[in-house]
């Protein structure tokens, strides 16, 4: 079963950029598509190893800050080569 993956990531203090800048390199460095826009960063692949890879950097990610949020979406597909027809 392959999944779509959305994250946002937001620190919760005042330096915030390293952190999250920290967090996509891990993510696009994993082998898995990984796409990025200025709110989100989409990851896509196979559900059982997307889940595995994304339990240990979202884990290292929240160790990185003193406070921080988590925002996660899944749906069941790759959605990775949609383009809007409107």
């Amino acid at each position: 079963m392959h999944i779509s993956v959305e994250l946002t990531f937001t620190p919760l203090q005042d330096s915030y950029e390293p952190e999250i800048i920290s967090f996509i390199k891990r993510l696009r460095a994993s082998g898995f598509t990984v796409l990025e826009n200025p709110l989100s960063t989409q990851v896509y692949g196979a559900y059982d190893e997307v889940m595995c890879m994304l339990q240990k950097e979202i884990k290292a990610a929240l160790q990185g800050v003193e406070g921080g949020l988590m925002y996660i979406k899944i749906v069941k597909s790759d959605r990775s080569d949609y383009e809007p027809n409107f």
